[in-house]
């Protein structure tokens, strides 16, 4: 009998650690899927305190409040993550990067893609967000899909861009012989040459040493960037040509977006585009307030003969061979429908 009721108590003990043992397995498995977390590190080149910066901050915010702690982010500007191309090939092997960049940047991959950002194209960012609702813009990212990036989000609205140089511009020929700073993309030093000065592709972080050291005479950006960069120290005219209304696309590379959940993804989307309805205040903001910081370090502001500008670029439509045959055109009527 003893015998009998040792055995029963083995069996029971065994039964009882058993159940434990799944509860434990159970709470260890829903532990670990609680403690899941996303870091996702978002780069670009412009400075703490921009417009740009304090969006990001935004996006962050509201990435992690709606993901309920899912989602990380970390924020890396003053092109902490290296240069704009070196970081889209880091994207495309796979990094958990999503980085800044605009249309002309993506032309490598996807050449029609560029027309976003050249030279006078629209009146209003109101037309370029229906070009970028288009069905025509949906098929450009299934392109780039296809080439290993992928658009998170894209209305963002990154200024108008001017000119500020270290002698007064008024109209293209006043260009001629200077050195001016842009972008290091096909599409940005066209445009440069056709309003008539020496494009000369840099970093935007070395522009104010380069600047200094009469390397070149003047860059051109959104005005928020152009105080950012404090080459308002050395370079005392703006130029207030606004030959590009700059939107701006958040990349990430296709692989790293196929690792994500979808209700990542889509965080990760919605936020990124309630971070760009916060850019657009500050971008409006930021102007208004720039000129008079800009005027009052003693820059000079100078409103050019823009008619000329616009037909110095023309140009640009014919030559940028790499564009399909009547894009121009089929912007304007995106636009116009």
């Amino acid at each position: 009998m003893l015998k009998r009721g040792s055995a029963f108590l083995l069996v029971l003990c065994f039964c009882i650690s058993m159940v434990l043992a799944g509860c434990g397995k159970e709470k260890a498995n829903s532990d670990s899927k609680e403690q899941k977390v996303y870091t996702v590190k978002i780069g670009y080149e412009n400075q703490p305190g921009e417009p740009i910066d304090l969006a990001a901050k935004e996006w962050k915010r509201l990435a992690e409040e709606k993901s309920k702690g899912k989602i990380k982010i970390e924020l890396y500007p003053s092109s902490q993550l290296g240069s704009k191309q070196d970081v889209i090939e880091q994207m495309k092997t796979g990094a958990n990067i999503v980085h800044i960049a605009d249309a002309s940047f993506l032309m490598d991959y996807v050449p029609d893609i560029g027309i976003l950002s050249a030279p006078y194209l629209t009146d209003s960012y109101e037309d370029l967000f229906k070009v970028t609702d288009s069905e025509w813009f949906k098929g450009l990212e299934k392109d780039l899909q296809g080439k290993g990036i992928h658009i998170v989000t894209t209305k963002w609205i990154y200024g108008d861009r001017h000119l500020i140089t270290t002698k007064p511009v008024k109209e293209p020929k006043d260009l001629k012989g200077m050195k001016v700073r842009v972008p290091s993309n096909p599409l940005s030093i066209k445009i440069m040459e056709k309003m008539g000065a020496t494009a000369t592709p840099l970093p935007l972080g070395e522009v104010y040493p380069s600047i200094a050291q009469g390397v070149i005479d003047g860059m051109e950006n959104p005005l928020p960037v152009i105080y950012g960069s404090k080459v308002y120290e050395k370079a005392k005219y703006v130029s207030l040509t606004g030959h590009t209304n700059m939107i701006i696309q958040w990349l990430a590379g296709q692989s790293y977006i196929e690792t994500l959940p979808d209700d990542v993804v889509k965080v990760l989307k919605e936020t990124g585009d309630e971070a760009g309805k916060f850019m657009g205040e500050k971008v409006k903001e930021s102007e208004n307030t720039v000129l008079k910081d800009l005027k009052g370090a003693g820059v000079k502001v100078i409103e050019p003969d823009k008619a000329a500008f616009k037909e110095a670029t023309k140009e640009v439509y014919k030559e940028m061979t790499d564009w399909s045959p009547g894009l121009y055109d089929k912007i304007q009527k995106i636009i116009k429908e």
